[in-house]
């Protein structure tokens, strides 16, 4: 008998690669699109649009989804999966971050816009003045993670030191200022590794940890996905990075975070998402131009369902309702 884990939420919280994947009616056909290729993948895409179009089932229905990079994992997954559900549906996944994919389904050219930052004010006003009612649909919850090289003996960090590490005019620029003598960083410098400002993930970082109006300092290495984050400090030792809690492998360290002295210091896990002690969690998003409906709202009511819930949970997120999964 397989072993079912049942997820219980103990709070209701109100409170996001360039990688393109296309869905056949039977399957999935996967186009890596990279910096050098990406022209070529994009002609690789019209062209197997073209010829899906022509054959086969003529009343199939594709809907785009596109935005965070946080989310990208999984909303293959949902695509993928989605194929046995509903087989005359077809979900294009495209990451390029949130404000990205925000900015699409602004502009009519997605159905689904993900993203792991609510929209900003002046998105809902560009939004409004184009015609679009943004529709707000929290479908998980995610713990944002400090990554460490594992030879880091650093076990704990707290706010105040991630926002002297990051922030602008911080002081903290070496190991040794926190205390740390780090094997293989001769420097000891700190390599502070980050995301790019289109992203959810760095937008989030910048209001949760280093406060209102604080800014980025300048000398970060910006990723442009959250696995390029988890890769870098992976093979620096000097490294110091943030992601999304579902991005750690066994080649990073996870120290638990504190908000100040004397608070709890608490270790990113799915279970820390969900009960709210781990300091930085945050909910993800998919916005639609109003209400969904049709395929669209189907799609969204499956994902906001128990098997799109455990698929969540399966890829390291926190799901939104409680769940018995498999």
């Amino acid at each position: 008998m397989k072993k079912r884990t049942r997820i219980k939420l103990k709070r209701n919280v109100v409170f996001l690669s360039h990688r393109l994947y296309f869905l056949s009616q039977s399957d999935s056909t996967h186009l890596n699109v990279n910096r050098t290729g990406r022209k070529m993948g994009n002609r690789a895409l019209l062209a197997l649009v073209f010829l899906l179009g022509c054959g086969g089932n003529s009343d199939r229905e594709f809907i785009q989804n596109k935005g965070s990079d946080t989310l990208v994992n999984v909303a293959q997954a949902w695509a993928e999966n989605y194929v046995s559900v509903d087989s005359t549906v077809a979900v294009a996944v495209t990451g390029g971050g949130s404000g990205t994919g925000i900015s699409a389904m602004i502009n009519g050219t997605v159905d689904i816009a993900n993203s792991s930052r609510a929209m900003r004010g002046e998105e809902i006003e560009a939004a409004r003045a184009n015609g679009v009612d943004p529709i707000e649909h929290t479908v998980g919850f995610d713990a944002l993670a400090i990554f460490l090289h594992p030879d880091n003996p650093l076990r704990s960090i707290s706010f105040a030191q991630l926002g002297s590490i990051y922030g602008d005019g911080g002081n903290v620029d070496s190991w040794s200022q926190l205390g740390i003598e780090m094997p293989g960083c001769s420097s000891g410098e700190i390599v502070r590794v980050s995301r790019q400002n289109n992203s959810g993930t760095y937008a989030y970082f910048q209001e949760a940890v280093l406060g209102e109006g604080k800014d980025f300092g300048l000398g970060s290495r910006d990723m442009n996905g959250s696995s390029e984050v988890v890769d870098l400090v992976a093979s620096t030792p000097c490294g110091i990075g943030y992601s999304g809690l579902a991005y750690a492998t066994e080649e990073v360290f996870m120290p638990c975070v504190t908000v100040d002295e004397g608070s709890d210091c608490v270790f990113p896990s799915v279970e820390t998402a969900i009960d709210g002690s781990y300091p930085i969690s945050r909910p993800l998003f998919m916005y639609t131009a109003g209400q969904p409906e049709g395929q669209v709202g189907a799609y969204l009511d499956w994902i906001l369902g128990e098997m799109g819930q455990c698929i969540l949970f399966g890829k390291g997120y926190a799901p939104v309702t409680s769940v018995v999964c498999s």
